[in-house]
C-alpha cells in the first residue's frame, strides 16, 4: 500500500474539516514541498533549541546540560546556534538525541507534510506521543490529518477558509512568517490549485 496521499484522500480531508480543496493543497505545497517521506521515513526537522526548552520545562536540567556539553549541535538555548543540516541527516540527529531522552527528542521534531511539532501530540488528541509518531510513519494522509488537527486546534480554519493568508501564516508559522513570505507563497499556491 502506498504511503503517498491521493487526490481522493485530500478531498475527503478537506470535506471532513470543511475547507476548500485548493486551500488544503496550498498549505500542503508550501509546508512540505509536496512530500511527507524521504527515503521511506517521515520527513522531520529535529530542532535543538526545542530540545533545550523542553528539557528545561521538564526540569531535566542536569540532562540538558550534559547533552549541551557532549553534543552541542543537538541541544542549545537559542535558535540558529548551529545549522540544521541536510533533510537526509535529520533522523540521524533524532537518533543521537534519543539516546539521551527519547520522548523529548521525538517532541523536538517537526513531523511530516505539515511539519507539526511533536510536543503538540496531546493537544491534537493523540492518546500518546507514540500514537502520534506512529501516525507520522503510517502515511501522508495521517500526516495531513495531524496538520489539520493543528489548524483546527489553533483556530486557523476560518482564516484558511477565507483565504486570509497573512493571518493564517502568522498562526501556523509564527510572527516571522513574512520574512519567508509564507503568506505570498500560500496565495500563489492557492491560485494555482483553484
Amino acid at each position: 500500500m502506498s504511503k503517498l496521499i491521493t487526490e481522493e484522500q485530500i478531498k475527503a480531508l478537506a470535506k471532513q474539516y470543511d475547507i476548500d480543496v485548493a486551500c488544503l493543497k496550498a498549505v500542503i505545497e508550501v509546508e512540505s514541498s509536496g512530500r511527507g517521506f524521504l527515503n521511506g521515513l517521515p520527513k522531520i526537522l529535529y530542532e535543538p533549541h526545542i530540545m533545550y526548552r523542553l528539557l528545561t520545562q521538564k526540569r531535566k536540567i542536569t540532562l540538558r546540560d550534559k547533552l549541551t556539553k557532549e553534543k552541542p549541535q543537538l541541544c542549545y538555548p537559542k535558535w540558529g546556534t548551529y545549522r540544521y543540516g541536510l533533510s537526509s541527516s535529520q533522523h540521524g540527529r533524532l537518533e543521537q538525541a534519543s539516546k539521551y531522552e527519547r520522548d523529548t527528542a521525538l517532541e523536538s521534531c517537526s513531523w511530516g507534510m505539515g511539519q507539526v511539532m511533536g510536543f503538540h501530540w496531546k493537544s491534537l488528541g493523540y492518546p500518546s506521543l507514540q500514537a502520534f509518531v506512529n501516525a507520522m510513519y503510517k502515511d501522508e494522509a495521517s500526516q495531513i490529518d495531524a496538520m489539520l488537527r493543528f489548524i483546527k486546534t489553533n483556530k486557523l480554519i476560518i482564516p484558511l477558509k477565507q483565504c486570509q493568508w497573512s493571518v493564517f501564516a502568522k498562526g501556523y508559522n509564527g510572527a516571522g512568517f513574512a520574512k519567508n513570505q509564507y503568506h505570498i507563497k500560500l496565495r500563489k499556491a492557492f491560485n494555482k490549485h483553484k
